[in-house]
């Protein structure tokens, strides 16, 4: 046995140093790749010092620079001051792993048991992750025997947002007899929103979620409230129909008034408007809170998720230089070439590329999951996480596919050398993709997509010295960065290594590149070439980090608000959301406001509330709909003169693209969305409606827009219309008699909104054009089959190539009406060549 009397004495310098650098260095047991601190550590530890007694700080550092050395050292600063308890919060149980490692190489005494001695008497690091924080039975919240923190550094902040949602977020399946209950109470209510959604919802469309307004979910809150106290008391703790309930209930059922509630024909998702993040007083009075992110561009959430007052975060504490961060080869296939296809670059990544390097391809969602099994060794979600990413650090695995996981791992070196984003990501919540539905295309939504993408690209490389090639895949993505400006919104090293690579790309891109021209392209960077090196680095050595955290002022009002309600204050929660209206120049983001504002009101005066939601619907058709309804709007002012098609795609061209590439890849992203696939209803209804612009038509969705009517409603010119249902969902051999009924109601929509100088043409897009035995099709009817969708597809692609072929021709109308005939484009041939008649089952 040998003892260290040192520490008896309590003259340890380890354990009586303050600043992190000094108790680094006398660190005795760490493991030799600690030799010394980086740079960029020392610096951040020295700027930390200096602002400790501030209450919240926040650290920005580049992925892979140390943040966990950096982390252990400044709790273990905190410990030594006798500022304990000291936790250590990740995103989730695999960093925790990490981190663990971390501290043992250097030899910090850490633990994972929250009932550690050690821990509670601030001489042990507590290291946990988000989960188990944030939840209904934390140790660290709502419970009267609470542990107290007195120092507690978040990292990964942006990595936690998702699950923080989620741990806020009540999920009641559609299989239990709870989900029953609370339909009964509703279903009126969700019918008077939209009718067509809620067949839809009754049939087990995924798609069709519906948000409860927020006036029946008051007036019912009581009811609600007792079924909600009821199952929690007798089901939640033994039944896992009920363990979202388990951990949720506690941390919203004070404020269940301020909740959103969307029924779903999965679940029902209960939320808060924002996280009600003071259930948990430990962190909320912690003496020293540090936020630790990665350098991206909105620092919002730290005020909308984690309630921390915005004069506390202006600035943050950086390292003195940006360019720490790994090499990155940043490509387009569609860019380099525009004729590759999604099935060309899959096989060119797994026959030529996966074979030699480690790839990785993230995905946003199940559905895209499938798009590349036929070629993935490995497909990583939650479950097997950690194992897989040790797999693929330990050996070559080849081809693996990362599903909707844009945060949180690492994967240095060879772990992954190619790393590919594949399409947009996807929000997750219920009540996220309402509003996303209701500020579509607008800049808050394009911001919060471009910073996932920029988290997903930090994940291969994961240091200074690490390098990785990075391909941006898709034509929606490829519409989003070039198209619609998103690229902009990355961050400063970011946007200069895309800038590189873009300009190497220009170098060589042609319709006639090959893929073994990308090959000796990426291999610039694979290999080590001294001038790429040279050029990469050179072009990041003046990049600083900007100390100025960027936070939404909209973000601001909208919590102040909240925040507000919280304590029964509705008129200064009104005051707040107006003047979040106010800083508001996009009317889509200022009508979903006045939405929220309504809803605040309702508290004060419901009839002014109505008043309210009723003028927000004029600058936002997507947001709820009134008690007294609204008023279906024309596709277009039939007395006034319909331009001809050629004169509207003319006019298209010019007003919104006026660049031959940018008209291609805006045109490839709508028809990429234009797929017979289930969960992608919403995306194929909006694609099939912007379609009909490209080819000089007008389109809109009322059904989506006024919750009554057709899917799509295209006015294809002279009084003429086509009537539009997709199923492109559907999955059965014969059309169902419940899809059947939806077009003939479509039918008698337009007879009643339209007069007898218009025509229609009923059309339904389904798999099959054979209607079930019970069905009763008016006798109008085509429909659009896979087979007919898909000719369609290519003859609408081929029309956009021969247009933008030569500059002249979309600026000669004679040209295009050529064009429209040639490709079977003008209305009648559309009819003609693009659908087909029905037949019924008899048998």
């Amino acid at each position: 046995m040998k003892i260290d009397f040192s520490k008896l004495t309590g003259t340890n310098s380890v354990d009586t140093l303050l600043d992190p650098k000094e108790i680094f260095s006398a660190l005795p047991e760490k493991d030799k790749k600690f030799t010394w601190a980086r740079d960029v550590q020392s610096e951040v530890w020295k700027k930390w010092f200096e602002k400790r007694n501030e209450k919240d700080l926040v650290i920005k550092m580049n992925t892979g620079s140390g943040k966990t050395v950096v982390a252990l050292l400044i709790l273990k600063s905190c410990l030594n001051e006798s500022k304990g308890p000291a936790v250590y919060v990740l995103p989730d149980p695999y960093l925790v792993k990490q981190a663990l490692m971390e501290a043992k190489a250097l030899g910090i005494d850490v633990t994972e048991d929250p009932q550690d001695l050690n821990f509670r008497r601030g001489r042990t690091i507590l290291v946990t992750n988000i989960y188990k924080l944030i939840n209904g039975h934390s140790i660290f919240g709502v419970s009267e025997t609470n542990i107290q923190i007195g120092s507690i550094v978040i990292d990964d902040v942006h990595a936690c947002l998702d699950t923080t949602e989620e741990q806020f977020t009540l999920k009641i399946p559609y299989n239990t007899e709870l989900y029953s209950e609370l339909f009964k109470i509703f279903r009126e209510s969700l019918r008077a929103q939209s009718s067509t959604r809620l067949l839809e919802l009754e049939h087990g469309d995924l798609n069709a979620n519906i948000l409860v307004p927020y006036w029946t979910w008051n007036e019912k809150l009581n009811e609600v409230r007792e079924l909600l106290y009821e199952y929690y008391r007798e089901e939640a703790s033994k039944n896992d129909d009920y363990k979202s309930l388990y951990f949720v209930w506690p941390l919203i059922k004070e404020n269940l008034e301020l909740c959103n509630c969307v029924f779903g024909a999965d679940y029902i998702e209960i939320s808060p408007k924002f996280n009600i993040i003071d259930v948990f007083p430990s962190f909320i009075n912690a003496d020293r809170r540090i936020f630790m992110t990665a350098t991206l561009s909105d620092d919002s959430i730290l005020v909308s998720h984690f309630d921390v007052p915005e004069n506390s975060i202006r600035q943050s504490i950086t390292p003195d230089s940006s360019n720490d961060i790994g090499d990155r080869m940043i490509l387009i296939p569609q860019m380099l070439n525009p004729n590759i296809t999604n099935d060309d670059f899959k096989n060119y990544i797994k026959q030529q590329i996966s074979t030699q390097y480690n790839t990785v391809v993230i995905v946003p969602s199940n559905y895209r999951a499938r798009y590349w099994e036929d070629v993935a060794d490995l497909i990583l979600r939650a479950d097997n996480l950690y194992d897989g990413v040790e797999k693929l650090k330990s050996t070559h695995v080849g081809l693996a596919i990362l599903v909707n996981k844009y945060d949180g791992i690492d994967l240095p070196g060879d772990a992954c050398r190619i790393l590919v984003i594949d399409g947009l990501p996807d929000v997750r919540r219920k009540i996220d993709k309402f509003e996303e539905g209701a500020l579509q295309g607008s800049d808050s939504v394009i911001e919060r997509k471009i910073q996932k993408i920029e988290q997903g690209m930090g994940r291969g490389v994961r240091s200074r010295d690490d390098y990785c090639v990075v391909f941006l895949m898709g034509n929606t993505l490829v519409d989003e960065l070039f198209v619609k400006g998103a690229i902009d919104k990355f961050t400063p090293a970011t946007s200069t290594q895309f800038k590189i690579s873009e300009q190497l790309s220009a170098q060589v891109s042609s319709e006639t590149l090959q893929f073994e021209d990308i090959t000796k392209l990426i291999n610039y960077l694979l290999k080590r070439d001294k001038e790429w090196v040279g050029a990469s680095k050179g072009a990041l050595a003046s990049i600083k980090y900007n100390p100025q955290n960027h936070i939404s002022e909209k973000i601001v009002k909208e919590r102040e608000a909240f925040n507000f309600a919280l304590n029964h204050q509705y008129q200064k929660a009104v005051n707040s959301i107006q003047e979040a209206i106010n800083t508001s120049k996009d009317n889509r983001e200022k009508g979903l406001l006045k939405q929220h504002l309504a809803e605040y009101y309702y508290f004060i005066d419901s009839v002014k509330s109505q008043e309210i939601l009723l003028s927000a619907r004029t600058l936002n058709r997507q947001i709820l709909c009134s008690i007294e309804g609204i008023q279906y709007e024309k596709i277009f002012n039939i007395n006034n003169r319909y331009k001809n098609q050629t004169q509207n795609i003319k006019e298209f061209y010019n007003e919104k693209f006026n660049n031959p590439n940018k008209f291609i890849i805006s045109l490839k992203s709508v028809l990429e969305n234009l797929i017979f696939q289930p969960e992608t209803a919403d995306k194929f209804e909006d694609a099939f409606c912007n379609l009909a612009f490209f080819i000089g038509f007008k389109g809109q969705r009322p059904e989506h827009k006024f919750n009554r009517g057709p899917d799509v409603l295209w006015a294809v010119g002279n009084l003429t219309y086509f009537v539009i249902e997709c199923k492109n969902g559907a999955t059965t051999e014969l059309i169902s008699k419940n899809d059947c009924n939806q077009l003939n109601g479509s039918i008698n929509w337009f007879e009643e909104e339209y007069d007898d100088s218009c025509t229609q043409y009923p059309l339904l897009i389904h798999p099959s054009n054979c209607f079930e035995y019970s069905a009763s099709p008016n006798q109008n009817i085509k429909i659009i089959t896979k087979e007919k969708l898909e000719l369609l597809k290519n003859k609408v692609l081929e029309f956009g190539q021969d247009l933008i072929n030569n500059n002249n021709n979309v600026q000669d109308e004679t040209k295009i009406n050529q064009l429209l005939n040639y490709h079977y484009l003008t209305p009648d041939k559309f009819i003609s060549h693009f659908t087909t008649g029905f037949t019924c089952n008899r048998n």
